[in-house]
């Protein structure tokens, strides 16, 4: 049985409340691992701010 088929199956195991609280930690750890779409344009600005000094000229 793989990962996602054991998840699968102890999740519809589960009473809806903890259902609730299993989403709730995945978008969680969604969020902590993927960077949000600001701090990665704030990166792209302060990598490239003399570029864009230039380009604005």
């Amino acid at each position: 049985m793989s990962l996602e088929e054991k998840l699968l199956q102890d999740f519809i195991s589960l009473p809806e409340d903890k259902k609730i609280e299993v989403i709730d930690f995945v978008e969680f750890l969604k969020s902590k691992t993927q960077p949000s779409i600001e701090s990665l344009m704030d990166s792209i600005i302060n990598e490239n701010h003399e570029a864009f000094k230039e380009l604005a000229k």
